[in-house]
């Protein structure tokens, strides 16, 4: 149904081959626009957003490990470590 296509990074200007695979990922997710970046710059240009990041510190709610977390922490609200989320995702599904 779906054949291998090569596309033009609009970031770098390299060729890269969007597989067939790849598109029926996309067709399963929903998504309607074809990737316009290859692999190393969507890459690169998810660990610059990341390394702007400000991390805040927190004790984990379930095992009381001390963690970082992407939001600020609130009194309300009980905040998980990586792990413990993880079981809580788990377990719910």
């Amino acid at each position: 149904m779906y054949q291998d296509k090569t596309l033009v990074c609009k970031e770098c200007g390299k060729e890269f081959v969007f597989t067939a695979g790849e598109q029926e990922f996309y067709a399963e997710k929903g998504f309607e626009n074809e990737p316009q970046r290859c692999k190393e710059c969507r890459d690169a240009r998810k660990s610059a957003n990341r390394a702007n990041r400000v991390m805040y510190d927190a004790v984990c709610a379930s095992c009381g490990a001390e963690c970082q977390v992407p939001f600020k922490p609130r009194e309300d609200r009980p905040v998980y470590c990586s792990e413990c989320f993880a079981k809580m995702k788990e377990e719910q599904a």
